[in-house]
């Protein structure tokens, strides 16, 4: 492989918490919050969907660092609106790239 890329990418799948749901006319602030925190620390939000299905919400964010991405997901979990679960995501390029290295 040809080094670390410039940022990594995220798909963050999204359950609104109990406390999400009672404050849920506030999504739209809260989701341009998350966005600035996003850029505070680096990064950019690429996508955000709402769902039907067991995730209310997904989000697909480029990240610096998985450090960067550990200090976005514990102040958005802080906040008590969503419980996210974090996927590192590989463009097809990355994953041919990978896929050569398998012996």
């Amino acid at each position: 492989m040809s080094g670390v890329p410039a940022s990594q990418k995220y798909v963050s799948l999204m359950r609104l918490t109990q406390k999400g749901l009672t404050e849920l006319t506030d999504s739209a602030k809260r989701r341009k919050v998350s966005e600035d925190r996003v850029a505070a620390l680096g990064g950019r939000s690429i996508a955000f969907y709402a769902l039907l299905g067991p995730y209310d919400f997904v989000q697909v964010f480029e990240m610096p660092s998985n450090e960067a991405m550990m200090q976005y997901v514990l102040t958005a979990r802080r906040d008590g609106h969503v419980e996210p679960l974090i996927l590192p995501a590989f463009d097809t390029d990355m994953y041919g790239q990978i896929l050569t290295t398998i012996v």
